[in-house]
């Protein structure tokens, strides 16, 4: 989450002085002030994780600070200090939404543990919004091209039917998530989406993973252990790249499907289930079935509704919004800066041809985001492939690029070894073993703000 900053706001310099120093001690970034104007404007300016907050200030208490903070939905973790504090200032600031509220004479002790919890709250509160987001994110289906449209269509179409749903397309085009989208617009969406990548696990457990097994069942079976289908109980089952299971192993997902039961490995009992099946594949099924790999009855058992997935060579008109998108997703998931692209770059986007297609895009959004400085993106900060070969063939190669290439790692080297000794600039140069004043001159160098989270 970075290195968490507190702000100090009490009219006691000692008090400033003592708190200050145990905090940065401990890697805070630490801002003091004395009074609640001069704290309303570091408001304006920064975003702090908490504030110690005396209640005894001039002209503006503490108490009255905190119900502007609030009113103004300001997030930072409070924690109310007092020399004097009564019962009722207690139950207020609680009322208020105060972390805690601790006494002067102050125990350094308390205070550092009172501000770790407080900034462990906040980091628990930014990661579930986060993840709220990612996953309401997660089933976005992103594009306004004609393709898309129509994909849209099938979706909302299928979604609020029980009807299994085979899910055909080329890696990489988003299989998952058009799973998960049905899921979350149909009558199951507050039940359990439980997902099986059937090419990740190994055959003799496949049939562990799906229908559970009972304790001693094969080497290894400690305990009984419950299914996908079982798991997937009331809501539905995605069975990513079907294609890839074994004839044994179709069998019994036919079964399954057919009379909504299954048996668990080394059981004697049936277990009745009600899952709605939605199965993936990036192979041609039909060939696989002329091939003797895939069962005809279990495909026309998945193929109850079929949707295949554009490629993204074939979704042009998306390629920006898509880019745009996770910029902004990454932006916020790594609390970096946005950034613009330019014209060019979005043309080179445009041209590319996408082998990996929104996989390979995202992942290119996310390097950007991680490895690029500068606010603007141009086509060369974006290392397709395509452009690479053009630019070496024509000799267009960008100057000094291997000199940035060592700045940039290097950069990124000193931040992590800085974040790993928190910020403690002595320990992080006895861990890069250079002299303290020769990494002062290299964070100057690399731009490497001391503050920076």
């Amino acid at each position: 989450m970075g290195r968490a900053k507190v702000l100090i706001v009490d009219d006691e310099e000692s008090i400033q002085n003592s708190l200050s120093g145990i905090l940065a001690d401990e890697g805070y970034g630490v801002r003091c002030c004395s009074d609640a104007e001069t704290a309303l404007r570091l408001f304006e300016r920064e975003e702090f994780d908490v504030v110690l907050l005396d209640i005894w200030l001039p002209q503006m208490d503490g108490l009255k600070l905190f119900e502007q903070m609030k009113s103004e939905g300001r997030e930072e973790e409070v924690i109310l200090i007092s020399g004097h504090g009564t019962i009722e200032q207690a139950v207020r600031a609680t009322k208020i939404g105060a972390f805690d509220f601790l006494e002067k004479p102050l125990s350094l002790e308390r205070v550092v543990v009172a501000v770790a919890n407080a900034r462990k709250k906040k980091e628990l509160l930014q990661r579930e919004t986060f993840y709220k987001d990612e996953l309401k994110g997660d089933v976005d289906l992103i594009g306004e091209s004609s393709v898309m449209l129509r994909l849209k269509e099938q979706v909302a179409l299928a979604a609020p039917s029980d009807g299994r749903v085979l899910i055909c397309g080329e890696n990489g085009t988003g299989k998952e998530l058009v799973a998960r989208s049905i899921h979350q617009q149909s009558g199951r969406a507050s039940e359990t989406f439980v997902e099986l990548n059937c090419a990740a696990i190994p055959q003799e457990l496949i049939e562990s993973e799906l229908f559970g097994h009972k304790k001693g069942s094969f080497t290894g079976a400690l305990e009984n252990k419950k299914g996908k289908f079982i798991l997937a109980d009331g809501g539905t089952l995605f069975l990513d790249e079907v294609g890839d299971m074994s004839l044994m192993t179709q069998a019994k997902v036919l079964r399954a499907i057919e009379e909504q039961t299954i048996e668990p490995v080394g059981g004697s009992e049936s277990v009745q289930v009600d899952v709605r099946v939605i199965a993936a594949t990036n192979k041609d099924l039909e060939q696989e079935i002329r091939e003797g790999r895939f069962r005809e009855d279990l495909y026309y058992r998945l193929n109850v509704i079929r949707i295949t997935l554009p490629a993204l060579r074939d979704r042009e008109d998306d390629v920006a919004l898509l880019f745009s998108y996770y910029l902004d997703y990454f932006s916020a998931k790594y609390r970096k800066p946005s950034k613009t692209v330019s014209e060019q770059a979005f043309r080179a986007l445009r041209d590319y041809r996408w082998p990996g297609n929104i996989r390979e895009l995202k992942n290119i959004a996310e390097r950007v985001i991680i490895m690029h400085r500068g606010r603007e993106i141009l086509p060369e900060d974006l290392f397709l492939p395509e452009f690479r070969a053009s630019n070496a063939k024509n000799g267009q190669a960008r100057a000094g690029s291997l000199r940035e290439a060592k700045e940039e790692f290097e950069r990124e080297f000193i931040i992590g070894v800085l974040r790993q000794n928190g910020y403690n600039i002595s320990r992080a140069a006895e861990v890069l073993e250079i002299e303290r004043r020769h990494l002062y001159r290299k964070m100057a160098s690399l731009k490497i703000d001391k503050e920076e989270s």
